[in-house]
């Protein structure tokens, strides 16, 4: 096979234990034809390869974004960005020149938000201080809150309340109004309807189609956020993805950029199934996996949310919130129901995410997961549990016995890069850091782990992750839940790529898989633990074509 492109002169860290490193690699028709030698593979040049001198720098894998949000990042690439900002002085500023930047915006979406940016409870009227006469939200984080203005719940028409399924809130006061803090997705999906991105929110609201379907000027408009979130992980090293919600709507989207030859990585998206749905609802989920099932685009799982986050004490908890007597909040899916409902899932070969944040709701997971074993025995099904916030001890081991797949995010640690130490440690209560956030503890028990980012919640940066995944503080009690540099490439790259079902196509630099592979502009391996977030890329291809490059 001809040599198309050939990365020479580098410092190649391939992730196959059969070979760790290299010098260059050879790519050809959108596969890897050689890894090894500078001397062996520039022999395999010809007078059409194009042949780029790394100087040195460091060539990966492409990385694998184990889970994100690429619809929703896209799309808010044109928000507002308040992450940092606190204070209502300077929120005001930053709405000032936003809204002036934006005049005919029908709603001035924020991102970023901090439970904790004011110095009280953040309420409508706060936000009316801010804007009293043009709606205006703005989203935590975490993306489980939105508080939003008494315009903009008003043109909602959620003022006076709205009703939710359980586990989403609209929060009511005294006054019979909404306070204007918003819990959960369909309970701020109004708001988000003022901005005209609804249909980009079912995938992770409810899971359902748009209805109508969107015309093709739509399409075209949908298609574009998509395409530029597409780029900004592109510009970060990401050939791969697992997109953590999903319906036919996001596949047929990445479909039409496929066809548009816009589609720059490689992506999994799931059939997103909600409580309010049977079980005959997962005929959707094979139709989905047998009409998307190729390198580029594929189903095969079922997300689901066992429960909410810390911050707004809506994760499930074993034992009662720390001086909230009584208030553990509650499943999503009770423990029955969920066994059940990952029984028949398994029963169809398909792999099962979860977000499980709370010690109860991680349990519950488990404990189905154990279920579809006893029920339909051992195959290698690499259900998955993300984010794992807090686990009871006696939990830990069950991941690996089980073959669970620990999918967790270095940045959400808190006191590492994006999340301040505070609330979400009061939340868990200082006798419980030591089962907060874990990492080395769940791989010495037989856990596989891939890393991502959670983007949009966190930057979608690997550098800043793997930043934080070499520098996140080590709690009062608890034991240093770091992985060294090269586990965290790993699980950042070959592990999300076996977590993934996608061993066999990407995630290690090896003849005959995807050429896909990342250069940084510089050695890694080298760089100091608290400079690795400043560490660029360079290039980026996937399938052997380059995506990005500076």
């Amino acid at each position: 096979m001809q040599a198309d492109l050939i990365v020479t002169n580098a410092r190649i860290l391939t992730m196959d234990p059969a070979m760790p490193r290299a010098q260059a690699v050879a790519l050809g028709c959108g596969r890897i034809i050689a890894v090894g030698a500078r001397r062996d593979i520039e022999a395999l040049a010809c007078a059409q390869t194009r042949v780029i001198d790394a100087a040195g720098r460091t060539v990966l894998p492409g990385f694998v974004e184990s889970h994100l949000h690429l619809v929703l990042g896209g799309a808010e690439l044109a928000h507002l960005q308040v992450g940092g900002i606190s204070g209502l002085e300077a929120l005001c500023a930053a709405f000032a020149d936003f809204g002036a930047r934006n005049p005919d915006a029908p709603l001035l979406m924020a991102q970023g938000a901090g439970y904790a940016m004011l110095d009280h409870p953040m309420t409508r009227a706060d936000l009316d201080l801010i804007e009293a006469t043009r709606p205006i939200a703005m989203t935590s984080a975490d993306h489980h809150t939105v508080w939003a203005n008494t315009a903009a719940l008003r043109a909602a028409g959620i003022l006076h309340g709205h009703k939710c399924p359980h586990g989403h809130e609209v929060v009511m006061g005294a006054d019979g109004l909404a306070t204007g803090e918003l819990r959960e997705f369909e309970a701020f999906a109004p708001v988000i309807a003022l901005g005209g991105e609804a249909r980009l929110n079912l995938g992770i609201a409810t899971g359902e189609e748009p209805s109508p379907w969107p015309s093709e000027a739509e399409l075209a408009i949908d298609r574009a956020k998509v395409a530029a979130g597409l780029a900004h992980c592109a510009a970060h090293g990401i050939t791969s993805m697992v997109n953590m919600d999903g319906n036919r709507f996001t596949l047929e989207l990445l479909d039409g950029l496929r066809r548009e030859g816009r589609l720059t990585a490689r992506v999994k998206v799931p059939f997103h199934f909600k409580p309010h749905m049977d079980l005959a609802a997962l005929n959707r989920a094979e139709a989905l996996t047998r009409d998307y099932n190729d390198d580029w685009l594929q189903c095969g799982f079922v997300k689901i949310f066992m429960d909410g986050v810390i911050d707004s004490r809506t994760a499930y908890m074993l034992n009662d919130y720390p001086g909230c007597r009584g208030h553990r909040s509650e499943p999503l899916f009770p423990a029955a129901r969920f066994a059940e409902l990952a029984t028949e899932i398994d029963r169809r070969g398909l792999q099962i995410a979860v977000h499980a944040i709370g010690d109860g709701a991680v349990r519950n997971t488990i404990d189905g997961y154990a279920a579809a074993v006893r029920a339909n025995g051992r195959r290698d099904s690499r259900h998955r549990i993300e984010h794992i916030e807090l686990i009871d001890r006696a939990d830990i081991p069950r991941l690996g016995a089980l073959g669970i797949v620990a999918s967790l995010q270095p940045p959400h640690a808190p006191g590492a890069m994006d999340f301040a130490m505070q609330p979400a440690m009061d939340m868990i209560g200082a006798a419980r850091w030591r089962d907060s956030y874990l990492c080395r503890s769940l791989v010495a028990k037989g856990a596989k782990v891939a890393f991502a980012s959670d983007w949009p919640v966190t930057d979608v940066s690997v550098m800043r992750g793997l930043g934080a995944s070499q520098t996140r503080p080590t709690y009062d009690g608890a034991v240093d839940e770091r992985l060294d540099l090269m586990q965290s490439l790993h699980a950042y790259t070959a592990g999300g790529a076996w977590a993934a079902h996608r061993d066999g196509v990407t995630g290690t630099l090896q003849a005959g898989l995807a050429a896909d592979l990342v250069m940084l502009d510089g050695d890694i391996e080298q760089v100091e633990s608290s400079k690795i977030d400043s560490l660029s890329v360079f290039l980026t291809v996937c399938g052997g074509e380059i995506v990005y490059s500076v």
